[in-house]
Parts: C-alpha cells; sequence; structure tokens
C-alpha cells in the first residue's frame, strides 16, 4: 500500500469528507485503514474482566484505503503517490506534485 501508519491523508469521499488525521492502523489484506478521528462508530460492550470500559464505546472503524488520499509533508496538499529509485538502489514514495520524496 502507498499509505503507512502515522501518515496525514485527507478524506475524499463519505460522511467524513475533507477531514485530515494520521493514520492508526493498515490492514493491506482488506485494503483498510483506520484515521484517527474519522469515521465514528458506537460500539456496544459486554462487562468482561480486564475490559476497561462497558457500555456504549465510540471508536473508529476501517476506511476503504481508495477513499482517502495521502498529505504531502513538503507541499501539504494531498497528493498521488508515486515511487523513485534512489543512488543506492532502493525505492521511495515520492509527492506527484512536487517531485518530493515522502518520508
Amino acid at each position: 500500500m502507498k499509505v503507512r501508519k502515522n501518515d496525514t491523508v485527507l478524506v475524499i469521499r463519505g460522511k467524513d469528507k475533507g477531514k485530515r488525521g494520521p493514520v492508526q492502523r493498515v490492514l493491506p489484506s482488506d485494503n483498510r485503514l483506520v484515521v484517527e478521528g474519522v469515521n465514528m462508530i458506537m460500539r456496544h460492550t459486554k462487562r468482561r474482566p480486564g475490559v476497561r470500559q462497558v457500555g456504549i464505546v465510540q471508536q473508529e472503524a476501517p476506511l476503504r484505503a481508495s477513499n482517502v488520499m495521502l498529505v504531502c509533508t513538503h507541499c501539504d496538499k494531498p497528493v498521488r503517490v508515486g515511487f523513485k529509485f534512489l543512488e543506492n538502489g532502493s525505492k521511495a514514495r515520492a509527492c506527484k506534485k512536487c517531485n518530493e520524496i515522502i518520508e
């Protein structure tokens, strides 16, 4: 996947369109990711030993990766991600707008 944990993304579709947030978790097998503060759902939890909270808990649900765009760290805009080969032979993610390497 072109998006990794701790990347900042912008939601481009759905009820949370326009919101930004860091990626908390990436689920590559399902092509989904969890973004902090986006796609909040209410989860009803039972009382169990060792569980912190009982009752109705609000938490983030996974989003499809196609519904978010990576925000470039250099130009601070939502961008498409490409790849560049560096001099040492390794491959790195690159911004399609400003052609800078994304850390």
